[in-house]
Formats: C-alpha cells, sequence, structure tokens
C-alpha cells in the first residue's frame, strides 16, 4: 500500500543517514588530516540529508491529514513516533560530530600559531629575539618600582614644603624622574638605582641667577647659581610678618627672623651643592616617616656629596636604591642645572652642571608612545649598556649612540625581527665614531632635533662638544678604545647570544 511505500521509504532514509554518521565517524589515524575538498562534500552530504527528511517530514504530516480512518491514524502515529525517534538522534549525533571536528581543527590552527609566534632558538637571529623579549620582560619590574619611587619622593617633598614653610630654604617642586630606570632600561640587572630630580626655586626675598662659564666641560657647561637678595617692603602683607633683609638692621632680623638662604647654604653667594645635600638628608631623616608606603621599608639615608641617597628594604628583603638630586631650571626649558657630577675630574662644591636627564627621559617617552607596540628599541639600549660595562665605552656614550640612530631610522624597523640588524648598526656607528675620534653629544649642535622639546636657544646654534674628547687628545686612551670596542663586538654580543642558545 501506500503508507507501507511510505514507511520503506522512512527506513531506508533513516539507515543511510546513520550509514553516513557512521562514515563521518569513523576515526583517523594519529596524525592524519582531513583536506579541505573531504570536508566541503561532507558538508554538501550533511545538508542533503537534512533537506532530505525534511522532505519526508512534510509528506508524513499530509498524509496524516489526508488519512480518515483509525486504523490508519493509529499505524501512520506508530511509523511517526518510531521515524522522529532515530531522526532526532541523528540530528543531535551530527550537531556532536561537528563540535567534536571544529575543535580537532582549532588544536591544528593553534599549534600552527604556536610554532609561528615562538621558533626554535636555532640562529643567532632567533637568540637576539629571546634576549630582548626576556628584556622586555624585565622591564615590567622595573616600570613598576619607577610608579612607586615617584610616589614617594612626591610624599617626601609635599612633607618637607609642609615643614619648612616658613623658612627660607629652597622652595621643592613636583620631582621628576631621570635616568635609565625611568627612561625604560637598566644596564646593571638587580642593581638599578631609581633616580628622581627634584627642581628647587627661590624662597621669598630671594632670586637665582644662572651664570654660565664660556668653556665646554664635558658633558654639558659649567654653571654657577647667583642667590640674590630682594626687597620685599612692598610685599609686606602679602608675605606676613616677614621682615625685608635688605631695608632692616642686621641685629633686628637675627632676633625676629631665620636666617637668609644666603647664610644657609651658600658660599661666597653662590648656591653650594654639598651644603643643600647635607640639608636635604637631615630632612630625609626626619621626614620620611610622614611618606606614604615608607611603613612598608626599612630607610637608610646614605651619606653622599651631592644627592641624598636612600636604601630601602622591605619586608622580603629586597632592596632599593634611590637617589634625589637637585636642579634649577634654566628658564622654561627641558635643561636643567643639577647637582649632579659632571666630567671634569673635581667639580667644585659651586658647581651646577647642565644637565640634559630631563629631555632624555621625554625623549625615550615620546620614542615609546610612537613606535610600535613590538618594538625593540629598550632591548637594544639595555643590551648594548651591558656588554659595555667595564669598558672604555660608558652607558651614556651608548646611550648617545642609540638616540643618534633612533632619531634618524623609521621607528617601525625598531620591531623585533629586525633587532639583531638594529644592533649591527649600533656597532657600525661606533666604529665610525672610533675612526673618526668623535662622538657628538646628542641635544648640542644637532640639527635633526624634534620639535617637542623646549632648550636653550643656543643649544642648535652650538658646535657639538665631543664625548671622545679625551680618546682624541690621549693615545693611551684611544689604544685601549679599540682595544675594547674589539672585544665588544666579537665575545660581547656573540657571548650574550651564545648563552641563549644554550
Amino acid at each position: 500500500s501506500y503508507l507501507d511505500a511510505e514507511k520503506t521509504t522512512m527506513v531506508s532514509a533513516t539507515f543511510n543517514f546513520l550509514a553516513f554518521l557512521g562514515l563521518v565517524e569513523t576515526p583517523q589515524g594519529v596524525g592524519d588530516e582531513l583536506d579541505e575538498a573531504t570536508k566541503e562534500r561532507m558538508r554538501q552530504y550533511a545538508e542533503e540529508m537534512q533537506q532530505r527528511m525534511a522532505q519526508l517530514l512534510a509528506e508524513v504530516e499530509a498524509l496524516e491529514k489526508q488519512q480518515s480512518s483509525m486504523h490508519m491514524g493509529a499505524l501512520l502515529s506508530s511509523a511517526m513516533q518510531t521515524w522522529q525517534f532515530w531522526a532526532w538522534l541523528g540530528v543531535l549525533l551530527l550537531i556532536w560530530l561537528l563540535f567534536c571536528l571544529r575543535k580537532k581543527f582549532e588544536v591544528f590552527d593553534d599549534s600552527s600559531d604556536e610554532d609561528l609566534e615562538e621558533p626554535a632558538l636555532n640562529d643567532e637571529s632567533n637568540a637576539a629575539i629571546f634576549i630582548a623579549e626576556s628584556i622586555q620582560r624585565q622591564q615590567v619590574n622595573l616600570t613598576n618600582y619607577c610608579r612607586l619611587v615617584e610616589e614617594m619622593v612626591r610624599g617626601f617633598c609635599h612633607a618637607c614644603d609642609w615643614v619648612f614653610k616658613d623658612t627660607f630654604s629652597p622652595v621643592l617642586q613636583t620631582p621628576i624622574g631621570v635616568g635609565s630606570a625611568f627612561e625604560g632600561w637598566s644596564p646593571r640587572e638587580g642593581d638599578t638605582v631609581y633616580r628622581c630630580l627634584i627642581p628647587m626655586t627661590a624662597p621669598r626675598g630671594h632670586s637665582f641667577h644662572v651664570e654660565q662659564n664660556t668653556k665646554w666641560n664635558l658633558p654639558s657647561k659649567v654653571s654657577r647659581i647667583r642667590v640674590k637678595l630682594e626687597c620685599t617692603c612692598w610685599r609686606e602683607q602679602e608675605f606676613g610678618n616677614m621682615l625685608c633683609f635688605l631695608h632692616n638692621p642686621v641685629e633686628e632680623l637675627r632676633r625676629n627672623q631665620e636666617p637668609s638662604l644666603l647664610r644657609t647654604m651658600c658660599t661666597r653667594s653662590y648656591l653650594d651643592v654639598r651644603k643643600v645635600s647635607s640639608w636635604f638628608q637631615q630632612l630625609a631623616k626626619l621626614s620620611w616617616k610622614s611618606v606614604p608606603h615608607s611603613s612598608s621599608w626599612l630607610v637608610k639615608v646614605l651619606k653622599t656629596r651631592r644627592s641624598c641617597m636612600l636604601r630601602l628594604i622591605d619586608d622580603t628583603g629586597s632592596t632599593v636604591f634611590v637617589e634625589m638630586m637637585f636642579g634649577v631650571q634654566q628658564g622654561d626649558t627641558d635643561i636643567f642645572l643639577s647637582s649632579d657630577y659632571s666630567e671634569a675630574p673635581v667639580t667644585p662644591d659651586t658647581v651646577w652642571p647642565q644637565s640634559c636627564a630631563v629631555a632624555e627621559m621625554k625623549f625615550f617617552r615620546n620614542i615609546a608612545a610612537n613606535a610600535q607596540q613590538d618594538s625593540f628599541h629598550l632591548g637594544c639600549m639595555q643590551l648594548c649598556a651591558r656588554i659595555a660595562l667595564g669598558s672604555y665605552f660608558t652607558s651614556y656614550m651608548m646611550k648617545t649612540v642609540v638616540m643618534h640612530l633612533l632619531n634618524t631610522i623609521p621607528l617601525e624597523r625598531w620591531h623585533r625581527r629586525e633587532f639583531l640588524q638594529r644592533m649591527d648598526d649600533i656597532v657600525e656607528y661606533l666604529r665610525s665614531c672610533l675612526r673618526k675620534k668623535r662622538l657628538d653629544h646628542f641635544w648640542l649642535g644637532n640639527e635633526q632635533m624634534p620639535e617637542e622639546f623646549i632648550l636653550p636657544p643656543d643649544f642648535q646654534t652650538s658646535r657639538p662638544p665631543n664625548l671622545f674628547q679625551h680618546m682624541a687628545k690621549d693615545p693611551d686612551q684611544y689604544t685601549q678604545a679599540h682595544t675594547d670596542f674589539r672585544e665588544l663586538q666579537e665575545q660581547g654580543l656573540h657571548a650574550e647570544l651564545s648563552g641563549a642558545l644554550c
């Protein structure tokens, strides 16, 4: 009969569908992969079977409406229940199968991506990338400590302002993180000094006047800061009970007013670095307990001549060194007169060398803001500085080379795939400077200086000082520099790469 024929058709369809499931569920051997043609045939076959089942279901439903006898309805209901059971079971099995196939191909895709992203270290190029990525991971800790140090020093300066608000001590401004750590690199792993420059302005009734020598004292000009007393008679209401230092008797000033800055921290009317440093160290011992996070650290103030050095030890025994230097801003520029040492063998206490530390920090931050996410310029800087440790070439010399190249080679060419090439560029640039016995200062006389930096007017018009000046004048130093360069070239980077390969 017609019903029997339909039942035969449904059973045949169910058998074909289950046979299809059995075919596609058959597990492959280890390492077998389905090619695109096979996957496409499977997809088409599944769609065809779904359409076939939908068609049969529609025909059965139409047949049910046409039959009116109870006998036919009962048979049809029985056939429907049997067919629907196997059909829905088949659909569920198909969904499960497609899910398993999808997971399998995701594993294949993930494995391929991992192979591309993490190549085996089988040559110097991959080893160089490994070194740079290791350095980049270290820089995360560096950044976290920089934030902590800036917060603590900022709190310290705020506490000092409150304690000395009615005296005539230098007025401390917001500290600025400078040096290698705040630039994003470190010449010594695990032995980083976090340096902050604290700008100072003259207290009320005083003014600072910069006096520069015409001769260069590498890497900057020799400068002194003359302190002058200013008349405050017309500002008595603004300053409260302050007496004018210029127009009041000396005896009255001694009895009724704190001594002037000229009497406490100057030598022959020039601001004295050692006296400022001594005052600041005493201040640190008295005020550090009021600084945020200070309770978590054991603080030791170390004796230094031209700065304030702190040794901080936390509960785990980790040690952090913080150096606070002092400076006077040169106009509204990024250049400061700093308490930091100059390159001169002996730096008098009234000398404040011209410092580009703030400009250099801003330079590296500007590079980081404009570079690609996978830029490894800081990895290059850190690796060069570590290789050159103990040689004629100081960290500042290596940093100067890298800054020159960062200013000329496009930033998109400092990504990790060209890391080794950039290291070669640094070595070649250093070789060229060694041959000429000249390494130009980056900030002075540089006609390619980015516009974002505010420099004194004479910076671009001045002849740049030569950081290799001593080598150019002394044959023994030149010979030593040549020997160190060969070792740096042959053993420095090669040793780092060999260590990574091992």
